[in-house]
């Protein structure tokens, strides 16, 4: 009977910590802006449009060729013009009649002959001109230039379409997974930032939320009560399941809201999801993805939940040797600053490709959720890694809460006026 009373006080502090989060209206503006946020940058295309702007920096070239030369500059900045942003008219408009009605989205380039110099130009434009736009135009140029000189110099009309053409390239990689890594560091780069930041902001969450509600509690005075009722265990674990409850609804939201902004980027530009996703990674093949994400999406959310579960653990054992916010913001900064590096590792994990170190920190609870995931995808790791990595957080978090539990047990009802560190490493020895 006591064991059922047991469980109605646990869960009823669970649903008290939950429905403080998730029932305040905090957390339905947060959210409503995060939706927002999340549906706009998405459709920020669509929205500048809306707005007069034109997102895709498409320009027109007008050229007036006084020194036929045009198709030779035709071809070139073609060539150049990778993202085809550049569409290229020929007019026998005056250079006065184009500058009348010329659009910020317009670009004049008048080419001249002469004698001496064989080709001279002049680019008008409203406003500045990107500057990878202006060095391909002043590129084509260049070429047009040197191309009327040969003409001019009576080169053999074979050797001059030889020398005209575009190089050609033949690329050779001995490496059979080289292509495929290129293509992995663009994923890095690229899309990977983008999955991994929403983990490391609900850590964030996560690890302020359990901390700063025991800190309130023990500030308050009401912790006395509680633990006159629960035991310390029971109190510590109902924060924690609230906490996680919490920051996995926020991460399924999350979730909700880029299906849905994808959703109206496909109704108003007829994009897929995979199509849309592709064009922000470079126009890549993410279907090099498609082996590693069978193993890498489920291990990746085992860990990711054990290393909430970790977080929690840890912020609700530092938070019970606290008796002001002075000193919960003192014991929270080294736990912020793992989950910092963890990020910023995660992100920058191809730069120590081959490295020792970067193996062995995938292997340390709290960045192994930032780092595995990251090193699997680049190649540097293997199933079997990531697995030894699953198991050493399981192990940690075993650990952590056999140790833990005793220091929050001595910790929740200390109210000593010692430095927060000398409290930390009393309770630590004891």
């Amino acid at each position: 009977m006591s064991e059922v009373k047991m469980s109605k006080k646990f869960w009823y502090l669970t649903r008290v910590s939950l429905k403080k989060k998730i029932g305040s209206k905090w957390f339905l503006i947060t959210n409503i802006i995060l939706a927002l946020a999340v549906i706009g940058i998405i459709n920020i295309n669509s929205i500048i449009k809306f707005f007069g702007g034109d997102f895709s920096d498409n320009l027109t070239v007008y050229v007036i060729d006084n020194s036929n030369t045009f198709n030779f500059f035709e071809t070139t900045l073609d060539a150049l013009d990778e993202d085809n942003l550049i569409k290229i008219e020929q007019t026998s408009k005056t250079k006065d009649e184009l500058t009348k009605d010329l659009e910020n989205s317009e670009i004049i380039v008048i080419l001249n002959e002469n004698d001496r110099e064989f080709l001279t130009s002049e680019i008008i434009s409203n406003e500045t001109i990107d500057n990878g736009i202006y060095q391909e135009i002043t590129s084509a140029i260049n070429a047009s230039k040197s191309t009327l000189g040969m003409i001019k110099s009576n080169v053999n009309p074979e050797i001059l379409a030889n020398i005209s053409a575009p190089a050609k390239v033949e690329r050779t990689i001995l490496s059979d997974n080289a292509s495929i890594d290129e293509n992995m560091n663009i994923v890095m780069t690229s899309v990977f930032p983008t999955i991994i930041l929403p983990f490391f902001m609900l850590v964030v969450f996560l690890v302020q939320m359990v901390g700063g509600e025991i800190c309130e509690e023990k500030t308050t005075r009401s912790m006395e009560i509680i633990i006159s009722n629960v035991s310390p265990k029971m109190h510590l674990f109902s924060k924690v399941l609230a906490s996680n409850i919490f920051v996995i609804t926020q991460g399924l939201l999350l979730i909700v809201f880029a299906g849905v902004g994808l959703l109206i980027n496909k109704l108003l530009t007829g994009t897929s999801p995979l199509s849309f996703i592709s064009s922000i990674a470079g126009n890549i093949d993410l279907s090099i993805l498609t082996d590693k994400l069978l193993i890498l999406i489920p291990t990746t959310l085992i860990l990711m939940l054990l290393s909430f579960f970790a977080y929690s653990v840890l912020s609700g054992i530092l938070a019970s040797m606290t008796v002001n916010i002075e000193d919960f913001n003192q014991l929270q900064s080294p736990v912020m600053l793992i989950s910092v590096v963890g990020y910023y590792l995660s992100i920058t994990a191809s730069m120590f490709s081959g490295s020792t170190l970067i193996h062995v920190l995938s292997y340390i609870p709290f960045l192994s959720a930032f780092l595995t995931p990251t090193l699997y995808i680049i190649g540097e790791i293997s199933v079997f890694e990531i697995f030894i990595s699953i198991i050493i957080m399981v192990l940690f978090i075993y650990i952590l809460l056999k140790k833990g539990l005793k220091v929050y047990k001595n910790g929740i009802l200390n109210y000593s006026t010692d430095k927060v560190w000398n409290r930390v490493f009393k309770s630590m020895k004891n």
